[in-house]
């Protein structure tokens, strides 16, 4: 007979699979930045915690990654201006050395709104907002990654940039141009070792959705084939799959992490 024995730290009999690497994620005080910044340092990763306005959620997630014996800096930026984004990215340059994996997580104000009720400038607002948020944190990193041959970037995008729904127009379409400019970047920076990939979570439990009502929750969770929806820490486990070098062969992808509800 086979015991199987299980433990409840996977690092505890692993070797860490971002030992020595430094790690910027943009939005990373709360949901799924937030566990990401905490996963990947309980691999051993140095992590920028960037953040906009909640100093003191990034700051807790800066303790809590310290006090836990990891390293982690927040890091103040609006990512949509690029030399706020600049001087973040020399802030934790300074800090942990050159920087070799970003995760661009931060993204502009989600909203729901028919088409025909959008405003042109609430839609340009979403559009733009989103894929500054991604470019100019690329651009201040890939010059660095370029040199050394090498990085990894990680960007996150969305279920609803291949699945439209009601409402969803602006986000749809915002989160379909990352897509498009992750597969662009991936075939450009490839052959200088770098890898840029997607991930795209489906309903996922943040505060951000926490104005869901339960029963739009619940029926959301029944479409699913796991029968849930997701949680941070799924997403942030789907990142840490990619930005690992057990996955050094895979760039341009585009990963739903959605419980099956997206399959590809």
């Amino acid at each position: 007979m086979v015991t199987i024995h299980s433990d409840t730290n996977p690092t505890s009999d692993i070797s860490k699979l971002m030992n020595n690497r430094v790690v910027l994620i943009t939005g990373a005080s709360r949901g799924i930045g937030a566990a990401t910044a905490k996963l990947f340092a309980r691999h051993g990763a140095a992590i920028g915690v960037n953040y906009y306005s909640s100093e003191a959620a990034a700051q807790q997630v800066v303790d809590e990654i310290i006090s836990s014996g990891g390293k982690a800096l927040a890091v103040k930026a609006d990512v949509r201006e690029l030399q706020q984004v600049e001087t973040m990215v020399q802030q934790v340059v300074d800090k942990f050395g050159t920087i070799d994996t970003l995760i661009a997580n931060a993204n502009a104000a989600f909203f729901v709104s028919l088409f025909v009720d959008t405003p042109w400038e609430n839609f340009e607002a979403k559009l733009l907002g989103e894929v500054k948020a991604t470019f100019f944190p690329c651009r201040a990193v890939v010059p660095s990654m370029i040199e050394q041959k090498r990085g990894c970037i990680i960007v996150v995008s969305s279920g609803a940039s291949r699945t439209s729904g009601e409402g969803l127009s602006a986000h749809s379409t915002a989160k379909s141009a990352l897509d498009a400019f992750v597969r662009s970047l991936a075939f450009e920076l490839g052959p200088q070792g770098i890898r840029v990939n997607a991930v795209a979570p489906g309903l996922t439990l943040t505060d951000a959705t926490g104005s869901l009502p339960q029963q739009a929750q619940d029926a959301a969770a029944q479409q699913a084939p796991l029968r849930r929806n997701g949680l941070p820490e799924d997403v942030a486990g789907a990142i840490l799959l990619l930005a690992s070098e057990e996955a050094r062969f895979i760039t341009g992808t585009y990963l739903p992490v959605s419980g099956g509800v997206q399959m590809l």
